[in-house]
């Protein structure tokens, strides 16, 4: 009764405001306006998931970046209204989007709170409050919300086709840049965006944002279950994401990268003799053609430990400072760069970033945070790991089987690649975990489904191997 109640006073509302605005701006125009206006709501409600994706692919893969023609649309800010629409209406007037509760939500909420109580006590609150307010909160009620929302399997299908469609969009860009040479750092490494201020203007941003689909591209690739053009779609999207990735020559993403493809490997070769002998000799190789070694820092032609490795010691050590010194709360989420000269042991005239995953965490919010932070990414990639070994995935659609298979290797990528990368308050592992814990919750209730019908279709396939 609540809902009918409500849309009646809602078209009601919208009616008195419509004939205001008729009588004081009287045009046309606004009257086309304000009818196209229920569609535009009905739309919105009706593919609310698709807003939400949308919101992710403009601020994970920065596509409005990648293509400034799209800047004047304002496409984030479009988005994200649509978004916090979206979940106002979901969750208190329709009520269709029953919220569910798990470990992972747990640690999640705990780091979240820890960081948000220890705003006040930040080396430079001001920072950390623009920090938490412009992004981070914003990823924490996204994770949530994508979670919740992503309950069909065309949900995850067609999130799987559009992260490998931005994927590629990122990396043909980034290789036209490359050949082009613009935007290119240290006179090697590819950029997008770098005057126009873009985060793809850092190589190694860019290396993350790579790396993300590359295990959906595997995984489209191996999966039998689908058709030949799918399979050979996949594996061009990877050779075209391992040629923008090389171009970035980021040793952290390079990394990332092997341990995305040797996770696959990990599941096929019997042999892990091998394996890792293998995988050894391909990143050497990986190095020698992404041209590390050309590099104006970190290349061969600095002698013993290269300005780029001992750059990483010294922040390294610094955040290892900072915890000691605020054990608790750290110095504060985003305060590493601002507090770097009072903890460093070497000062060269620049604040530098920490480089790492795992001790910016630990610098910005002490120890109790790097726990938090590393029994939540330890229990969604061991969630993830179960779906890929449990024997009933062969009753999952071929699609979906691809997303199950690419969520581990992109935990695994993330967790390599974040020894050498910052991505502890970005995107990347919070849209993972939001993705494992959707897709735990569809093979539960699917694998619930199949077992009260033995006549479901996926079921008599399994039966028929």
């Amino acid at each position: 009764m609540v809902w009918p109640v409500l849309s009646t006073s809602l078209y009601g509302f919208f009616f008195v405001l419509a004939g205001a605005a008729l009588y004081f701006f009287p045009h046309p125009v606004l009257l086309v306006a304000i009818g196209l206006v229920p569609f535009v709501i009905w739309g919105v409600v009706r593919f609310s998931f698709y807003v939400v994706l949308g919101f992710v692919v403009c601020s994970f893969f920065r596509i409005h970046e990648v293509f400034p023609m799209l800047s004047p649309l304002k496409l984030p800010q479009l988005f994200a209204l649509g978004a916090l629409m979206v979940i106002f209406l979901r969750l208190a007037i329709i009520q269709n989007l029953p919220p569910y509760w798990c470990r992972q939500f747990t640690y999640l909420m705990a780091f979240f709170g820890l960081v948000t109580v220890a705003l006040p006590f930040s080396a430079n609150v001001g920072v950390a409050m623009n920090s938490w307010s412009g992004t981070y909160s914003k990823i924490i009620l996204m994770t949530f919300v994508i979670a919740w929302m992503m309950r069909a399997e065309s949900h995850f299908v067609n999130a799987c086709r559009i992260y490998l469609l931005a994927g590629t969009c990122v990396a043909v860009v980034a290789l036209m840049n490359k050949a082009n040479g613009v935007g290119l750092v240290e006179g090697t490494r590819v950029t997008i965006g770098r005057d126009i201020g873009s985060l793809l203007g850092d190589p190694n941003d860019l290396a993350l944002v790579l790396l993300y689909p590359m295990a959906f591209a595997i995984g489209a690739a191996l999966e039998k279950g689908l058709s030949r053009f799918e399979r050979l779609f996949g594996a061009v999207i990877f050779i075209v994401l391992v040629f923008a990735l090389l171009a970035t020559q980021s040793r952290g993403g390079l990394l990332g990268m092997v341990s995305v493809v040797g996770l696959f490997a990990y599941q096929r070769v019997k042999s892990k003799v091998l394996l890792f002998s293998g995988g050894g000799l391909a990143l050497i190789v990986l190095f020698a053609v992404a041209g590390i070694s050309e590099r104006s820092s970190g290349g061969a032609a600095e002698e013993g430990i290269d300005e780029s490795a001992m750059g990483r010691l010294y922040a390294w050590q610094a955040a290892w400072n900072m915890a000691l010194d605020n054990p608790i709360a750290g110095v504060g989420i985003s305060n590493f760069y601002f507090n770097y000269f009072f903890y460093s042991a070497h000062w060269d005239g620049l604040n530098h970033a920490v480089h790492s995953t795992w001790f910016g965490v630990l610098a910005e919010t002490g120890f109790g945070g790097l726990i938090l932070f590393i029994c939540l990414i330890v229990s969604t990639f061991r969630v993830s790991w179960r779906l890929v070994n449990d024997p009933r995935r062969a009753l999952l659609a071929p699609m979906i089987r691809v997303v199950v298979c690419a969520a581990p290797a992109g935990i695994a990528g993330f967790v390599i690649s974040g020894t050498f990368l910052t991505q502890g308050f970005i995107w990347p592992i919070y849209l993972q975990v939001a993705l494992v814990i959707a897709l735990n919750k569809f093979t539960e209730q699917f694998f619930a489904n199949c077992s009260d019908k033995p006549t479901h279709p996926y079921m008599q396939v399994a039966n028929r191997k």
